[in-house]
C-alpha cells in the first residue's frame, strides 16, 4: 500500500495468496476457493474446500468433527504469528486480533484479522 499507489483490489489478492500459501505450508494442500474482503478495519477471508480427505473422513462422527475443530485450531495457533505478520506488512496496520472458525459438515472456513486502523481510507478512490 506504499504511497497509495496498491488498490483495495491487489491488497485483498496479496493477502488471499498468503493466507492459500498458509495453508499449502501448515495443511499440505490449499483450499479449494479463497477469497478475501477488507471491511474498514478488518480483513474477511473465507476459503472453501478446506478438508483434506482424512479430515472429511473424521468428520463422519460427532467426536471426528470435534477433532478436526481442535487440530485446525492448533495450527492456526501454531501460525498465528507469521500469517499476522504477512497481513501486516501487505496492510502496514497493526493485526491486533485473529478470530477463526471452520464449519466441517461444508469444508469452510472463516479468518477474521481485526486492524488498528480503517484501511479503506488508505485506498485511492476509484474515479
Amino acid at each position: 500500500m506504499k504511497n497509495g499507489r496498491t488498490t483495495k483490489g491487489e491488497a485483498e489478492a496479496s493477502i488471499r495468496n498468503a493466507v492459500i500459501k498458509f495453508e499449502q505450508e501448515f495443511m499440505g494442500r490449499g483450499p479449494m476457493d479463497v477469497k478475501a474482503f477488507i471491511l474498514c478495519d478488518l480483513v474477511l477471508v473465507r476459503l472453501k474446500g478446506v478438508l483434506t480427505q482424512a479430515e472429511r473422513q473424521l468428520a463422519k462422527s460427532e467426536d471426528g468433527i470435534e477433532m478436526v475443530k481442535a487440530m485446525r485450531q492448533n495450527l492456526i495457533s501454531q501460525g498465528r504469528e507469521k500469517l499476522c505478520s504477512q497481513v501486516s506488512q501487505i496492510t502496514e496496520a497493526t493485526v491486533s486480533g485473529l478470530f477463526t472458525d471452520i464449519d466441517v459438515s461444508i469444508g469452510e472456513r472463516i479468518i477474521v484479522f481485526s486492524l488498528d486502523q480503517d484501511l479503506e481510507a488508505k485506498f485511492p478512490s476509484a474515479s
